[in-house]
């Protein structure tokens, strides 16, 4: 009799870990699922990183290019301009004019150059591509 006992809690007992094992697998291909991408997800991650490297790019020639035109270290843009997609344009207000520094500064990154496409200091062009 005991044998008939088991038998019924063997089952019962394989019946909620076959469950619980569903639940789980069920789980795991809903999650798989939604982590797909959609074409306009992808689309915005594209611009955002695009975005993110045209703005380093600038943030790292322009300065330099500054400096070599002017002598005068700059490091924080007083003004930005930018479609976020093709160009963007960093300007700079001079600290030292009355020694003799530049008054203002502009610089211009085109992403198709992959470079500085314009470079006016004091309304003198540097650079023009």
């Amino acid at each position: 009799m005991s044998e008939e006992v088991q038998e019924p809690m063997i089952n019962s007992t394989m019946k909620i870990v076959l469950a619980v094992v569903g639940v789980f697998a069920a789980g795991f291909l809903m999650v798989g699922e939604s982590k797909q991408k959609t074409v306009a997800e992808m689309e915005a991650e594209s611009m955002i990183r695009n975005y993110a490297n045209i703005q380093g790019m600038a943030n790292k020639k322009c300065p330099e290019a500054v400096e070599s035109a002017t002598g005068e270290q700059v490091f924080f843009p007083t003004k930005i301009d930018t479609d976020k997609e093709t160009y963007i344009t960093l300007s700079w207000d001079g600290e030292n004019t009355g020694n003799g520094g530049f008054k203002n500064a502009s610089c211009t990154l085109k992403a198709s150059l992959g470079g500085i496409s314009d470079l006016v200091v004091d309304n003198k062009v540097i650079i023009k591509k």
